[in-house]
């Protein structure tokens, strides 16, 4: 998929979207572009169906990626990455959100730390995330806690973001 925004590839870059809205295709062709990078999977493979999600991403992305899976150590896998000079992506932080809300992590200390390593890295990182604030406010008290935490968390990724992007129906608009 070809996407005519330049995306600069320095420092941290969000790439916001519903699901299934284009945005992991939209940051894989930026990183593509250069290629290919470091992809950092967030997602655990606990059902059949979520198994075959991963398997379709990886048989997408080709061999040119080194991928790296991790759940919930974010922080510490980027900087283990520290002599990289590749790009990451970095797919996705909502599934990074409900893995930590699902062990009783301090989601406001590790965004912080995630914002703070923007003046710490020197390899450009692309973060992929849902926009969870365009529904109804949840029904129960879970799922309203963690759209406050992604929303609350996306803002503060895009406060410390060189590009902000937006991706509906396949298309990117460029909001920062």
């Amino acid at each position: 998929m070809k996407i005519p925004i330049d995306l600069t590839l320095s420092g941290f870059n969000l790439v916001l979207g519903g699901q299934r809205s284009g945005k992991s295709e939209f940051a894989e062709s930026v990183i593509e572009r250069s290629g290919g990078g470091i992809y950092i999977a967030t997602s655990e493979a606990l059902d059949a169906e979520m198994s075959e999600r991963i398997r379709k991403h990886k048989e997408r992305r080709g061999q040119d990626w080194q991928t790296i899976e991790e759940p919930l150590l974010l922080c510490e896998t980027l900087l283990s990455l520290q002599n990289n000079k590749k790009p990451v992506l970095v797919d996705c932080l909502t599934l990074w959100i409900s893995n930590m809300m699902s062990k009783n992590k301090d989601i406001k200390t590790e965004t912080a730390q995630l914002c703070s390593l923007s003046k710490k890295i020197d390899f450009p990182v692309i973060f992929v995330s849902n926009e969870v604030g365009l529904a109804v406010v949840p029904n129960n008290a879970m799922a309203r806690h963690f759209v406050d935490y992604t929303g609350i968390m996306n803002q503060s990724i895009a406060n410390v973001s060189n590009s902000v992007v937006f991706t509906i129906a396949g298309l990117t608009q460029k909001l920062k």
